[in-house]
């Protein structure tokens, strides 16, 4: 047994894990920014949208500190930065100018689609419409010190942006190709950062508002739960917001397949499938496990600790990344954490969670509603997988993926476990590889 230890041990030193685009002290920095933050807000009674507001940036101040004064990141040759260069004004300043035009249209489509979409106007929505008003004006100010600055630095500075505003101008003919891929970078940070900035307010409230105990699983469980999703989201809107060269935080690529942007749409409002009484409800006729073993501590202890342990390999997954959180994006490949467990950690635990803690088959109403709750569960999970798979299928163009992938493929306790039980062998290459076009243009 411990010789087989220790051959397993020399494998393992024999085949390193690749280099992960984010350390693990970024996301320990935000963490405990976070937590000092949430522990004032507790003892305080702290709850509103505001002081909400103030626990992400909490969490984004120490990411940022960290990832400038210990990592680095600003040196990092996938910025496109060379910090020693200066570029004439004379060469940048027309390039700067097409730039902010660019940038500018953009912004203002995103204002178009907010104030077209009747969702963004009602509920927690008004949270995010009033942020955005109030910030526009120092965003528009600020970004031309910004663009300006920056594109003296840039070693090609004729990103999307330039290129957007360069066909809008009429002062180039930039390829389509480096349109889409800017259109559908701001697409991204557009639609989830409004959705990211909805529920910052209540899911803050509901852990300073929700009550504590230790001797009571489902109390406790309940908080902890709570707590873990407010990790999530102050993560997610930081990596959202900080979408930006100099923090090697932006996006590199956006997903171009439609499939990958269905699946992870129909995940969020105002499209979600799996609401209350959307298609995808499976919750019509059930419980939670709170209910189905009330009164049953020996069972419901077990559960409580499986379901907080779920949640926070959830949330871990998301303080992973870092300032680098998004959806449908490449902003650097993470191989730490979760992810040298699972290449989706954070998808495998909340389908887990949705199981263990609703317990479709069991139902307060006939048989069928607990096949029908059963049936769509399944189908919930199969759409995760789906976006699973689209999602992965730009990545694989990418060869820190593909190192990674094939190394999981070897290493990773989730991929050798499914390859165990289909019998597959671990040397098979990665499938679905796409065919893009080679144009590629990263967000500013």
């Amino acid at each position: 047994m411990f010789y087989d230890r220790f051959l397993a041990k020399q494998a393992r030193a024999a085949d390193p894990r690749p280099r992960s685009a984010v350390s693990h002290g970024a996301g320990i920095a935000g963490m405990a920014g976070l937590l000092a933050r949430t522990a004032v807000s507790l003892v305080y009674g702290m709850d509103g949208p505001y002081s909400a507001m103030v626990n992400v940036l909490a969490c984004g101040v120490p990411m940022v500190a960290w990832s400038l004064v210990v990592d680095k990141v600003h040196r990092n040759a996938s910025t496109g930065i060379d910090w020693a260069m200066r570029r004439p004004w004379r060469e940048s300043l027309d390039i700067s100018f097409v730039k902010l035009a660019g940038l500018w249209a953009t912004w203002a489509l995103i204002g178009v689609a907010y104030g077209t979409i009747r969702a963004y106007w009602t509920g927690p929505f008004l949270f995010s419409m009033w942020c955005f008003a109030w910030s526009a004006p120092a965003l528009f100010v600020l970004s031309i010190p910004y663009v300006l600055w920056l594109d003296r630095r840039l070693i090609e500075p004729k990103d999307g942006a330039w290129a957007f505003g360069a066909w809008l101008t009429g002062t180039a003919k930039p390829p389509a190709e480096h349109l889409y891929a800017h259109l559908r970078s701001w697409t991204v940070k557009g639609f989830f950062l409004v959705f990211m900035l909805a529920i910052v307010p209540p899911n803050f409230q509901s852990v300073i508002d929700t009550p504590f105990a230790l001797g009571d699983p489902v109390v406790l469980a309940t908080w902890l739960i709570r707590f873990m999703f407010l990790v999530d989201v102050a993560f997610a809107t930081v990596g959202y917001l900080l979408t930006m060269r100099p923090f090697d935080s932006h996006i590199r690529s956006a997903n171009p397949f439609a499939a990958a942007w269905m699946a992870a749409l129909i995940c969020y409002p105002p499209f979600i499938m799996m609401d209350d009484g959307g298609p995808l409800d499976y919750r019509v006729g059930t419980q939670d496990w709170s209910v189905w073993f009330a009164g049953h501590e020996a069972i419901l202890w077990p559960l409580a600790i499986a379901l907080v342990a779920l949640t926070a390999l959830y949330a871990w997954a998301t303080v992973a990344f870092g300032l680098r959180f998004s959806n449908l994006t490449n902003r650097g490949i993470l191989t730490h954490g979760p992810y040298a467990i699972s290449r989706h950690p954070a998808y495998l635990a909340k389908n887990l969670f949705w199981w263990l803690s609703s317990v479709p088959i069991l139902t307060t109403g006939s048989i069928v509603d607990a096949a029908r709750a059963t049936i769509l569960m399944a189908v919930v999970s199969g759409a995760y997988y789906w976006r699973a798979r689209t999602e992965e299928r730009p990545l694989k163009l990418d060869p820190d993926y593909l190192a990674y992938w094939e190394w999981m493929e070897r290493n990773g306790p989730v991929p050798r476990f499914f390859a165990w039980v289909f019998g597959r062998s671990q040397a098979d290459a990665p499938a679905d590889v796409p065919e893009i076009p080679s144009a590629k243009v990263e967000a500013a």
